[in-house]
């Protein structure tokens, strides 16, 4: 949202109500993120490769996706304009090489190192969206995502990592985390400036979008490995296409559909921390006690912004 935009949306002093309503967007966009955060199980007991996994969070989700819109006669909707077509290609392009990107560099670096270097794209939203969209963004916000991204740090237990962790391709790895995270923002922040066109793209849709082009770009590439891989494998990918694709992206694109890039850093921290304390219930991880403070840290963070926010 431009500066110009809020300035619009401000109310009068005979009509500013003390307390505005909470955004809309809110409990989709936390949903979302929720759901993201149980991916780790689907990818553990599909034991897929990075490629057919990938290529099956696009193809399944691309079912689920066209019985969403047949169901909600959005059909038409999937025509493009001009105005947004090179906006959602965009999206799609940088949703699979973000996907790529972090798939590849789990074995250079570690899973923990690359959840953590993989969720700096908070601050990158932040950056990206006061230098592009022109969003105010306060100390408050800025404040947030710091204490979030420490107590992140700490609730992995990466600062226990020992030196030896680090293989020959461990500063490739890092790079490409942080490309990735980068790539992740550009999703967010276009998506967001997507909805304030004036061909907007309902939420849907632009999933629908997502997932036909992943579906088409990685087949070529996909077809030999997904042809081995065992049937047990599939209802794990295809929960991985339906819920974690399908259902988990039309939420998040609903949301941001009504919030700003500021408070949006702030609840992506929510995935991370989903992600994490299942790790430690159903994995049996149990978390250390620095592991459980950063845990804190980190929701606590995100508990104050919302309620400065409302």
């Amino acid at each position: 949202m431009t500066g110009a935009d809020t300035a619009a949306m401000t109310p009068s002093r005979s009509t500013a109500s003390p307390r505005p309503a909470a955004p809309t967007g809110v409990t989709p966009f936390v949903l979302g993120n929720a759901l993201l955060g149980t991916i780790g199980l689907f990818v553990l007991h599909a034991q897929a490769g990075p490629l057919v996994t990938t290529w099956a969070r696009c193809a399944f989700g691309l079912l689920a996706l066209t019985g969403w819109v047949l169901l909600r006669r959005q059909g038409r909707a999937l025509r493009l304009h001009r105005i947004n077509a090179l906006a959602v290609l965009a999206i799609s392009c940088l949703l699979i090489a973000a996907w790529g990107l972090f798939f590849w560099a789990i074995p250079h670096t570690g899973t923990g190192v690359a959840v953590v270097l993989f969720h700096v794209q908070p601050l990158w939203v932040l950056l990206l969206g006061a230098a592009w969209l022109k969003e105010p963004v306060g100390r408050r916000q800025v404040l947030a995502v710091g204490v979030a991204m420490l107590g992140l740090v700490l609730a992995t237990g990466v600062l226990g990592a020992d030196g030896a962790a680090r293989t020959p391709g461990y500063w490739a790895g890092v790079a490409a985390c942080l490309v990735g995270a980068l790539c992740t923002a550009g999703v967010t922040l276009i998506a967001r400036r997507l909805q304030d066109a004036r061909a907007a793209v309902p939420p849907g849709v632009l999933a629908w979008w997502q997932c036909a082009i992943g579906t088409l770009v990685l087949a070529p590439w996909a077809a030999a490995p997904v042809a081995a891989t065992p049937g047990a494998a599939w209802p794990w990918l295809a929960g991985l296409g339906v819920l974690h694709t399908g259902l988990a992206y039309t939420l998040l694109y609903a949301g941001l559909a009504h919030l700003g890039a500021a408070r949006a850093a702030v609840l992506q921290f929510v995935y991370p921390a989903v992600a994490i304390a299942l790790d430690g219930v159903v994995l049996g991880q149990a978390l250390s006690p620095v592991q459980a403070f950063g845990m804190a840290v980190m929701l606590g963070a995100v508990t104050v912004a919302e309620r400065r926010a409302l």
